[in-house]
């Protein structure tokens, strides 16, 4: 099962690693190698959230996914997004900025550098919606109880998330982006943010309410999913699950992409604080993309959301973190370690609340079993 799903990702590896050590010898290898690292653990909660929503599609539009999706994922946006963001930034032709990046690799790596604050809050904004949306929605397994239960009735307030997204916008407009390191003054660098917020904010409503509004139609086939399982336990046959095809998954395949871009901002910023060299980056970021795919498909065959019902919670909750430290990135840098660390805790810790809730239910129903036992043996 491990080779069968994580094969393509050794395969890249052996391959990313030994084209490092041709292009940069033994210390171009060890950057690769140190970039792959730093991608996965950025990533970690991407791949989680992707396969919450992977389960949901067909077995066609997984394919997709795990084909088309990692050609998007690791040729554009770990080699021709950062090249892109040049060529805007500094209004240069395409292959003038691909040139510019293998000649040039210092005003390269200023270009990137100059652009962050607008990459950061559009990715921030669009990261803060998912987080927003989920932590106000009423659902029934609650893993933070205390702090769920009276967001959940917050949540009932209509555009709430939206409010909420469009002031932390317009705070950091006025505090953090008056003093970015961009080269413009404080009015330009306040105008880039706040229209690169809302350029997120849009992609998320768009997108994310295409998709949402095909998911829901997954509802309208409740009652007859309910039917079904009445007749697969009169029967003893196994449901086959109602999974997402068509324009449904098309626009659930886009909102993946879209999602996989907004989390690969802070992991093609962050490669920056190791090297200014594309091909490296590239070779780096790539192999550690391939390893969140295959993540993702290990946990939707495993069926592990399932088995530990907290681990969507925790990822949702390090997707708010990674969305606040991209805004706060805007004027403060932040190590990578520490956006990386704050993931992996979260969802280290939803893991383990899991784990013990599952030993909780396993003992209180190994009671309830002991007790019918009891009852019968004594003739009650």
């Amino acid at each position: 099962m491990v080779l069968k799903t994580f094969g393509w990702s050794f395969a890249v590896t052996a391959l990313g690693l030994v084209a490092a050590v041709f292009y940069g010898g033994w210390t171009g290898l060890g950057v690769v190698a140190i970039l792959s690292v730093l991608e996965i653990s950025l990533s970690f909660d991407n791949a989680v959230v992707n396969a919450g929503i992977l389960k949901k599609m067909n077995a066609f539009w997984q394919r997709i996914f795990l084909t088309i999706g990692v050609l998007i994922a690791v040729f554009g946006m770990r080699l021709v997004f950062p090249v892109v963001i040049v060529a805007i930034s500094a209004q240069l032709g395409p292959i003038e900025a691909v040139d510019l990046a293998l000649t040039d690799k210092d005003r390269y790596e200023q270009l990137v550098t100059d652009a962050h604050p607008a990459i950061a809050a559009f990715g921030g904004m669009f990261l803060l919606m998912i987080f927003l949306d989920f932590i106000f929605e009423d659902r029934d397994i609650k893993w933070l109880g205390w702090l769920e239960r009276p967001l959940a009735k917050l949540g009932k307030v209509d555009m709430l998330s939206v409010c909420i997204a469009l002031i932390v916008l317009l705070g950091t407009a006025m505090t953090f982006a008056t003093h970015a390191h961009l080269h413009a003054g404080p009015a330009d660098k306040a105008e880039t943010v706040l229209l690169s917020g809302i350029g997120g904010l849009i992609t998320y409503m768009v997108v994310g309410g295409l998709s949402g509004y095909f998911e829901n139609k997954l509802e309208e086939e409740e009652e007859r999913e309910h039917e079904a399982e009445e007749e697969a336990a009169r029967t003893g046959k196994k449901k086959a699950p109602i999974v997402l095809a068509g324009q449904a998954a098309f626009f659930m395949f886009l909102y993946l992409e879209v999602l996989d871009a907004s989390f690969s901002f802070d992991g093609v910023i962050g490669a920056f604080a190791i090297t200014n060299d594309i091909v490296l980056m590239a070779l780096g970021l790539g192999i550690g993309a391939m390893y969140v795919r295959s993540l993702t498909v290990y946990l939707v065959r495993e069926g592990t959301l399932d088995d530990y019902v907290y681990l969507e919670h925790g990822a949702h909750y390090a997707i708010g973190a990674l969305a606040v430290i991209l805004l706060i990135t805007i004027q403060y840098e932040i190590h990578e370690f520490i956006t990386g660390m704050v993931g992996v805790v979260l969802i280290g810790w939803s893991f383990w609340s899991s784990v013990r809730r599952n030993r909780a239910l396993a003992a209180a129903e190994g009671k309830a079993d002991s007790d019918d036992k009891t009852e019968v043996s004594s003739g009650v």
